[in-house]
């Protein structure tokens, strides 16, 4: 079994446990919605490709449905601020992962790990350091490995090497679980590190509830305020 889909399964049962609340609370995701995506990428990615051209196919699990959370989760994001973050952030991320494959080796069997484990930390570290949240960590680790693949296929096409993309197949699922997957450690595990630092948070009486997230005072005023509603319509 192919790692990241090893990493899905554990993923999977951290969520169903609860044991990753505060990550998934960070990131404005519910554990459905979360529980989903992470079924539907692993699922998604032991399907047939699709083919769009002669040239080009996309996976289902490996880019179809990633892309679609990343959607979802700029969408969901509260400022503008960090919706201009995660959409140029997966642009300099796949830069940077392009950049790092041209001074890979063109030999993979000479390499200690496989090159799409690579790429998928650098993705993830790069991620980090761009997006600092973890929800436009997560989203710049993920795109920006989709769009390095892209990247890399039309300056072949424009040197006349006639190589297929197949966007999120085989190995490159692998980049794309493990670069989203590390950007979000990276952001949770410094973040914790300098709340520590600075006495701890505002943040850490942050809930996620109904799709929304905030502090407890305004879940608390939301839910009187649907109570009221009821009664009033009683």
């Amino acid at each position: 079994m192919p790692f990241g889909l090893t990493i899905l399964i554990v993923i999977s049962i951290l969520i169903l446990f609860g044991v990753v609340h505060q990550v998934l609370d960070r990131m404005r995701l519910s554990h459905k919605v979360a529980l989903f995506f992470v079924i539907g990428i692993f699922i998604g990615s032991l399907l047939p490709d699709i083919p769009i051209t002669k040239l080009i196919s996309i996976n289902v699990g490996g880019a179809i449905i990633p892309i679609i959370l990343c959607i979802y989760l700029i969408l969901k994001a509260e400022s503008s601020k960090e919706k201009r973050r995660s959409l140029w952030a997966p642009l300099v991320s796949a830069v940077v992962i392009y950049l790092s494959g041209r001074f890979l080796p063109s030999e993979p069997e000479i390499m200690l790990l496989d090159p799409n484990y690579i790429y998928g930390i650098i993705g993830g570290i790069v991620a980090y350091v761009l997006g600092r949240s973890q929800r436009a960590a997560f989203i710049a680790g993920i795109l920006g490995v989709l769009l390095a693949d892209i990247g890399q296929f039309t300056i072949n096409q424009y040197m006349g090497i006639r190589t297929p993309l197949r966007l999120g197949a085989d190995g490159s699922v692998d980049a794309v679980i493990i670069s989203g997957i590390l950007a979000v450690l990276f952001a949770e595990g410094i973040g914790e590190i300098r709340e520590k630092m600075q006495g701890g948070t505002i943040k850490k009486n942050f809930r996620f509830d109904d799709g929304e997230f905030g502090g407890m005072n305004e879940i608390k005023a939301k839910r009187m305020k649907v109570h009221n509603k009821n009664n009033k319509d009683n």
